[in-house]
């Protein structure tokens, strides 16, 4: 068990103000910094100038259209101070999901407050605020090389500059672990900012599986949610990550996400999306080595007036290559999705096969959902299509399931559970895929957020 105190990379800060959107805020958070190599403080450095440079989110930009910009100001966030020992223990006692796993960390407030080995030979199973003095090297390879760059580059920026903390997976050639990798994120306190950062190398026919638990130690709190995710999948390589996101609904949260695949290599991601006020989830896929393969899965439940924003491309530069793409919506209330995605077929991607749907399903009159797929291709030998479907509860199969005394409400999270099957069976994990269909369930009886329809 590591504690957050012993990092080689982060100590007790000065009082000083934490604002994030403060360059008084960015130079606190780089005296937090120990024993960083120079080439990550001179990376900081310009992407805190870059944030800076860069504008706030309009409706006007292509890459926001649809979307909510006015609730998107960082005014009230502050960076994390150290949290008390009676908060660490009851983050510890929620970090408890999986009875098996081969790795486990548990961060709070970007703070590493436990974390179990991983004994396999070769294999990394690390923080990153050790890992970057520790395996600078190989992360300076990789980190932050590949950026989703679908509309979000501020706030990308932003989370470069100030992020101190994440989990680092690399797995050696040849080695396969059946057990996941568990990495819990928590936020603890009002107006906390945090940006967890999740960077996961699988060498040339490794097989790994990362599941990333994004969660709020309380409901009421506001905070400021920006994280990372950045598999790179080698020849051969199977990679399953999901990343289960259910901060509080009082939290503005950013996703960003890239997937790299190489030649036969098999990645499957999935995305679940619970919390948050304002979500807004980028997936960047490049295939790019012949046989790549790629299965894009996600799923939200928006309550009251929830937004979520999900942006995608799939990027196929290789022949021979597959993409499947599937997002599935359920609306209640007055909640909102926007799905824009892009497949992009390079002229020498012959042989393409590449799929992208989304269904969304409207719970109520007054939920919306948004869909822009699309198509780029250069490439005169490939299979792509694209499809977004809306529409309510099938009224039979609704009437069936409530001449049977099961109540409305009841009724429609069946169906719901129904709708999201062909996501959810994608889940080889028996736990994950149990505590999954609880926390869906969850929100047919959580309290909505409170309304801030701004922008």
């Amino acid at each position: 068990m590591a504690n957050a105190n012993t990092s080689t990379l982060e100590r007790e800060s000065p009082a000083a103000t934490n604002s994030i959107a403060s360059t008084e805020g960015f130079d606190h958070g780089l005296e937090r910094l120990e024993n960083a190599p120079q080439w990550l403080l001179e990376l900081k450095r310009s992407q805190w100038r870059e944030f800076l440079a860069l504008p706030m989110p309009t409706p006007k930009a292509e890459a926001w259209r649809f979307a909510r910009t006015g609730n998107l100001s960082l005014e009230g966030y502050q960076l994390p101070t150290d949290l008390p020992d009676a908060d660490k223990k009851s983050v510890l006692e929620s970090s408890h999901l999986f009875e098996s796993f081969a790795g486990k960390m548990v961060f709070a407030n970007d703070q590493l407050l436990e974390q179990t080995a991983a004994t396999q030979e070769g294999l990394i199973w690390s923080p990153l605020s050790n890992a970057m003095s520790e395996h600078g090297a190989l992360l300076r390879k990789f980190f932050m090389t590949f950026t989703p760059d679908l509309g979000s580059e501020k706030f990308q920026a932003l989370h470069a500059a100030l992020f101190s903390n994440g989990s680092f997976l690399y797995v050696p050639a040849g080695m396969e672990v059946s057990l996941p990798f568990v990495a819990y994120h928590t936020a603890c306190g009002q107006g906390t900012a945090v940006f967890p950062h999740t960077l996961v190398i699988a060498d040339a026919g490794a097989k790994v599986h990362l599941v990333d638990i994004f969660q709020s130690a309380r409901k009421d709190t506001k905070n400021f949610a920006c994280g990372m995710a950045s598999i790179f999948a080698g020849p051969g390589a199977q990679v399953s990550y999901q990343a289960i996101q259910e901060w509080n609904l009082e939290t503005l949260s950013f996703h960003l996400n890239t997937v790299s695949a190489e030649r036969d290599s098999n990645v499957e991601t999935i995305m679940v999306s619970l919390g948050s006020r304002q979500a807004r989830n980028e997936q960047h896929i490049s295939l790019n080595g012949p046989g790549g393969n790629v299965d894009n899965y996600s799923l939200s439940v928006p309550i009251g007036n929830q937004e979520v924003d999900q942006r995608t491309l799939q990027s196929h530069k290789a022949p021979s290559c597959r993409s499947n793409l599937l997002y599935k919506n359920a609306l209640q209330d007055d909640s909102r999705t926007v799905f824009s995605g892009l497949i992009k077929v390079a002229e020498l991607a012959q042989q393409t096969d590449a799929y992208q749907t989304n269904r969304n399903l409207l719970l109520s009159n007054s939920a919306e959902a948004t869909s822009l797929p699309g198509l780029e291709i250069l490439a005169n030998d490939v299979k792509c299509s694209h499809g977004a479907t809306s529409g309510k509860l099938d009224e039979e199969q609704l009437y069936y399931l409530l001449s049977r005394g099961i109540s409305r409400k009841r009724a429609q999270e069946l169906l719901v559970f129904g709708f999201f099957e062909e996501i959810t069976s994608q889940l080889e994990n028996e736990e994950l895929r149990e505590h999954l269909n609880s926390w869906i369930g969850r929100k047919f009886h959580a309290t909505p957020p409170t309304k801030n329809l701004e922008g």
